[in-house]
């Protein structure tokens, strides 16, 4: 297998990763930053209160975003295992 092949799998596995992981990012970085600014405006100085709505922003985006994740994972692992073959081969 050349380092060509090798470099686009890897590739394509961190672009896949990304993808899979950005919503679930996004939705803590944003409840984390609204979090933190309703604490600094109400002066409340607890370091654990954002963590209940960080959770369930979590759960909420993998309620909704989970089937399109699992989709996604499956179809790629999918096609890597079809060019198993092609990949040996070479």
């Amino acid at each position: 297998m050349s380092q060509d092949k090798v470099v686009s799998l890897i590739v394509d596995a961190m672009g896949v990763t990304m993808k899979i992981a950005l919503p679930m990012l996004l939705v803590g970085l944003v409840v984390g930053l609204l979090i933190s600014i309703l604490q600094a405006v109400t002066q409340i100085q607890e370091q654990t209160l954002s963590f209940i709505p960080k959770i369930l922003g979590l759960v909420a985006v993998i309620a909704i975003a989970g089937p399109w994740m699992l989709s996604t994972i499956v179809d790629w692992t999918t096609e890597l295992w079809q060019q198993i073959p092609l990949y040996v081969g070479s």
